[in-house]
């Protein structure tokens, strides 16, 4: 794959995962939504199709990582780290496209938070945020989120009874076959309902740091702080989480 390629494959990528995240979260969260009020498992579902579309998409051109702790998780299995600043830049560009481009399909519903009374504030459509606010408990749940995202992610591409594999020829990707996307897509939605509830599962620093720089530069009525005091939170914890995964990938199997 070419480093034009990998770039533009991340890029779209991940603008379309953000897409799908921030619009469901979106569409849950603002008044004058049809989806109002739908719920924890709507926002689950809807971050996991965000995945299935973004990497199917991607997928060709540079592997569909979308998530700098993917990235960082093959690496370390690989020993392949040259082309990890180019990943994570795309991501990061795509994660701030995608995070733009929901808002824009919800522009009249952020506006019209200026007329509404206690509007609630709208990070949380952007990024993530703890429940309880204890920076070692939320590192750590998002550590151990990572870890069962980009463990069973390492291992899918072992698994040949399943169909899954790397790309014959190919470093940058598990996605040999396109059931892995839809496993990894489901995978997203499980760690989402089974452990999102303290910190909102960011499990990938891109999905949170990129849509949180636009929450801050957007001119959304009533949005509220940006929390740049907890950001580091879900850039650190899964990057954690990423590197314990590869290393106990690489001892167990």
């Amino acid at each position: 794959m070419s480093n034009a390629d990998i770039f533009l494959g991340e890029v779209i990528g991940t603008a379309i995962l953000i897409l799908f995240g921030a619009g469901v979260c979106a569409a849950v969260t603002l008044h004058h939504s049809k989806a109002k009020a739908a719920g924890w498992v709507v926002i689950a579902f809807g971050w996991g199709f965000g995945v299935l579309a973004g990497a199917y998409t991607a997928a060709p051109l540079s592997g569909g990582h979308l998530n700098p702790a993917v990235t960082v998780g093959l690496a370390v299995d690989t020993g392949e780290w040259s082309k990890v600043p180019l990943y994570i830049l795309a991501q990061m560009v795509g994660a701030i496209l995608g995070a733009v481009l929901a808002y824009l399909v919800y522009f009249a519903q952020f506006q019209a938070n200026a007329d509404i009374k206690n509007a609630q504030p709208t990070l949380g459509i952007f990024a993530t945020g703890p429940e309880i606010r204890k920076p070692w408990a939320n590192v750590l749940t998002e550590v151990v989120a990572t870890v069962g995202l980009v463990l069973p992610l390492l291992a899918f591409g072992r698994n040949d009874g399943i169909g899954i594999g790397r790309i014959p020829g190919e470093e940058a990707g598990i996605y040999g076959s396109g059931i892995s996307i839809l496993l990894v897509s489901l995978l997203v939605v499980g760690i989402g309902l089974s452990l999102g509830g303290p910190t909102g599962y960011a499990i990938n620093p891109a999905r949170d740091l990129g849509p949180r720089i636009v929450h801050a530069l957007l001119p959304i009525p009533n949005k509220g702080t940006s929390d740049w005091g907890y950001a580091w939170v879900p850039v650190a914890g899964p990057i954690i989480g990423a590197l314990l995964a590869g290393l106990v990938f690489n001892a167990a199997f």
